[in-house]
């Protein structure tokens, strides 16, 4: 265990390499996404996502007049950020977000993209469902394009007798 001299005899953090947390976020599939407001302060909002490591993008979805999506049109900067395996570990991905237009055709280009954000289904009906509710809710797809990763570890051990 690395310790500190600020700290002591408790960890300090360790800086994550770019391979584990793109594992971190590859691996979870919940996240903080903070957006920013007019006023300068952040929104921040619980999301599910998805992480494409080859082409280093998150996609989040979520509807045409939710807060988060009007802002990101109005500021694309973004941040998500994903907590790892255990409370001491995370990783924050950082980029310019760009918010698809709605689907408005069940099947259309956006709803496709929506479609990857799922397991998929088995019954051709429950996909053809999905679409149409996508419609419905005039759903989007926000992609953060990610410039900058970071994130960091504590060693930590559990004390003898935790459980």
């Amino acid at each position: 265990m690395k310790t500190s001299e600020a700290t002591g005899d408790k960890p300090a953090p360790r800086p994550l390499d770019d391979s584990a947390l793109s594992r971190i976020l590859r691996e979870q599939q919940f996240g903080v996404l903070a957006a920013v407001r007019s006023t300068g302060h952040p929104h921040l909002s619980t999301v599910l996502y998805r992480w494409d490591e080859k082409e280093r993008v998150l996609l989040i979805s979520t509807t045409v007049d939710r807060l988060k999506a009007r802002l990101l049109r109005r500021n694309p900067h973004a941040s998500l950020h994903v907590r790892g395996d255990d409370i001491w570990s995370f990783a924050v991905a950082e980029g310019v977000a760009e918010v698809s237009e709605p689907t408005t055709e069940a099947g259309d280009r956006t709803g496709r993209e929506l479609l990857s954000l799922t397991p998929g289904f088995d019954d051709p009906a429950a996909e053809r469902a999905f679409l149409e509710e996508a419609v419905a809710e005039r759903r989007v797809v926000i992609r953060i394009r990610v410039s900058r990763l970071y994130g960091a570890a504590l060693d930590m051990t559990e004390p003898a007798g935790a459980a």
